[in-house]
């Protein structure tokens, strides 16, 4: 039985260690399935980050150009004054994600007060890490349910 167990374990850990980087090789076109995976989960991140008003947490989640140009300070004053429904969400889905000249955009519906913001992020990736470049809102609820 303890043979079993050390080989199942073993190969638990093979598979683990041959799963490649979603970042590496990024090819122009939809994310693939781990990318899109990745990119949700970093994203989800910031957003709860955001939620809990834990800004140099948030922070952390951004790209390190942006980070080396904006401070935790300006960080917080910018999400409060321009995506304060990041802050106050009940909530969020990720839509469309997609690959071009290396960089990454992914689409996200959040949820606040009754009303659906349309956000398009960029994001960038240094090395293997993943840095979210920037957040534009692009729709509010009348324009996506029109």
């Amino acid at each position: 039985m303890k043979k079993i167990i050390a080989v199942f374990s073993v190969a638990i850990l093979l598979a683990g260690c041959s799963q490649k980087d979603p970042t590496k090789n990024l090819a122009d076109g939809k994310c693939v399935s781990a990318l899109a995976d990745s990119v949700a989960t970093h994203i989800s991140a910031q957003i709860d980050a955001l939620a809990a008003e834990n800004w140099e947490l948030a922070h952390s989640f951004a790209s390190d150009n942006f980070q080396a140009n904006v401070s935790v300070d300006d960080f917080s004053l910018i999400i409060s004054a321009q995506y304060s429904m990041l802050v106050d969400n009940s909530g969020y889905r990720f839509n469309e994600c997609s690959v071009a000249g290396g960089t990454i955009n992914q689409k996200v519906t959040v949820r606040s007060s009754q009303q659906d913001f349309m956000l398009t992020y960029t994001l960038s990736v240094n090395g293997s890490s993943l840095g979210v470049e920037s957040a534009v809102v692009s729709e509010s609820a009348s324009e996506i349910n029109a």
